[in-house]
């Protein structure tokens, strides 16, 4: 079932493009990663996604609710957390906290228990009579995820909420975020931070120039990547001649050389991968090692957004051996 749908949506800032025809699905109970490149139009569709801005053409729909149908009931069901915290520095801790819970209608006795609740859930119940400004970047993203928690939302978004967080606090908020979606949240997190996405995500969608350029399970895509990647075979000798056996083989479309590793961009299949295998040792090639280079949600990222071939040849010296 799909939670959050985005169809068809176009948005100009003047005569700029920003989001070009996209659509996106987001399946409830789902861990979403989305990413893209700077200027990709990641920020804009999650404003959009919020209720903070709207389309210029297209649909919104979270729970098969339309945004322009009702956009309090709309946002009602959505938990925000952004890259900045905004400018509520002389708020002490606690005060915040009530101050959005008041927002969201609850107050009294009500509120103070959500905020004490909510405040030792991500960590900060020591930190109550500190003032906003006091608290280090990772405790502000760990306030900012329980404000967004007060009004028990289905949906929670959160944009960049591990960028420029030590180590341990990173850690800290992954935990959190993993033990949200077990209680059944649907989460789509924002990130530039690779890594923290394939660890964490169960969905990616890329975003690129405006458009989603891929989406869907990241089992899946990842088994994707793998299928594309280059063949690297490492030899125990002989590694002219095996240079030279495969520039006849019509699969293979380039290749790069370091050390005793041939690293071949192969258009086949896995039968034909075996095959070509098998007769390089037919041919007396003393091969020691056969496989596909493991696949990264990084590769497939630079692949989609226009670097996959610096990535390939980087580490590669696209040059002959002497021997």
């Amino acid at each position: 079932m799909s939670m959050l749908k985005l169809s068809n949506i176009t948005k100009f800032y003047g005569h700029f493009c920003a989001l070009d025809d996209l659509n996106l699905k987001i399946q409830e109970g789902s861990l979403y990663g989305f990413v893209g490149p700077n200027g990709a139009g990641k920020t804009t569709a999650i404003k959009i996604m919020t209720g903070i801005i709207y389309p210029d053409e297209g649909e919104v729909t979270l729970n098969g609710m339309r945004l322009e149908e009702d956009p309090k009931q709309y946002k009602s069901m959505i938990g925000y957390v952004p890259d900045d915290l905004g400018i509520y520095n002389n708020f002490k801790v606690s005060e915040y906290m009530q101050f959005f819970a008041a927002c969201c209608g609850l107050d009294g006795i009500e509120s103070d228990n959500k905020t004490v609740k909510l405040l030792k859930y991500v960590g900060l119940e020591d930190k109550e009579d500190f003032y906003v400004e006091a608290l280090s970047k990772g405790m502000k993203q760990k306030l900012a995820l329980a404000r967004a928690l007060i009004n028990d939302p289905p949906l929670l978004i959160m944009d960049e909420p591990t960028s420029g967080l030590d180590p341990r606090t990173r850690y800290e908020f992954k935990q959190i975020a993993g033990e949200l979606s077990d209680q059944g949240k649907t989460i789509i997190i924002s990130s530039h931070i690779l890594n923290d996405i394939s660890e964490l995500c169960t969905d990616i969608g890329i975003i690129d120039q405006g458009s989603i350029v891929m989406s869907g399970r990241i089992t899946e895509v990842m088994k994707m990547v793998t299928a594309e990647n280059p063949i690297i075979i490492s030899m125990a000798g002989k590694v002219t001649q095996a240079i030279k056996f495969l520039k006849e083989e019509k699969n293979v479309k380039s290749m790069a050389i370091k050390g005793s590793d041939i690293m071949i961009n192969f258009h086949g299949r896995p039968k034909e991968e075996a095959e070509l295998l098998k007769r390089m040792i037919e041919s007396g090639i003393p091969v020691r090692g056969f496989s596909r280079e493991k696949g990264s949600l990084e590769s497939i990222f630079m692949q989609l957004t226009g670097h996959g071939e610096e990535r390939i040849i980087s580490s590669y010296d696209a040059s002959e051996p002497d021997n």
